[in-house]
């Protein structure tokens, strides 16, 4: 009796850690996003000079470098520009490429275009809210979507899950 009740209740632990960020993400989703205009001079004056020529001129960091590539913990990764939440931690995984990478991303969060500045078709992603330059996807991701969301760590923020 005793086991059965503790099986019983770690399946329903699981069940709530799991259902309960996408019941968040589903609210995130159906959110308005309203964009977020700002001048060159102002934008300037908001970002640190990294973040500016990643998020308004579509730089690349140089990979390794970012302390976010080895963020493990619980939390949200958001726009730097402007806070818009992106992605989960649970999205997140080690690609191996030097950048943060997520295997998806909060769906209406990212937009995306296709870019050929390196003489080939790629798909680069951009903030939803204020249009920052995030990184590019590739379809060498993990399951469950085959998707690898490159992201530039400069371009994220951490917000830590709170206990």
């Amino acid at each position: 009796m005793q086991r059965r009740y503790f099986i019983k209740l770690a399946l329903a632990a699981a069940a709530a850690v799991t259902i309960a960020p996408l019941g968040r993400m589903k609210a995130m989703a159906e959110e308005k996003i309203e964009k977020m205009n700002l001048s060159d001079a102002e934008w300037k004056k908001r970002l640190e000079r990294e973040q500016y020529e990643v998020l308004r001129h579509e730089g690349t960091e140089r990979p390794f470098e970012s302390p976010l590539n080895n963020e493990k913990h619980r939390g949200t990764f958001a726009c730097a520009g402007c806070g818009l939440a992106l992605f989960p931690s649970t999205f997140k995984f080690d690609s191996g490429t030097g950048w943060p990478s997520f295997y998806d991303a909060i769906p209406g969060h990212v937009e995306t275009r296709t870019d050929h500045k390196l003489l080939m078709a790629r798909t680069e992603y951009h903030c939803a809210r204020c249009g920052g330059h995030q990184g590019h996807v590739f379809n060498d991701g993990p399951a469950p979507t085959g998707l690898r969301y490159c992201n530039n760590g400069v371009a994220l923020k951490f917000i830590p899950e709170k206990a």
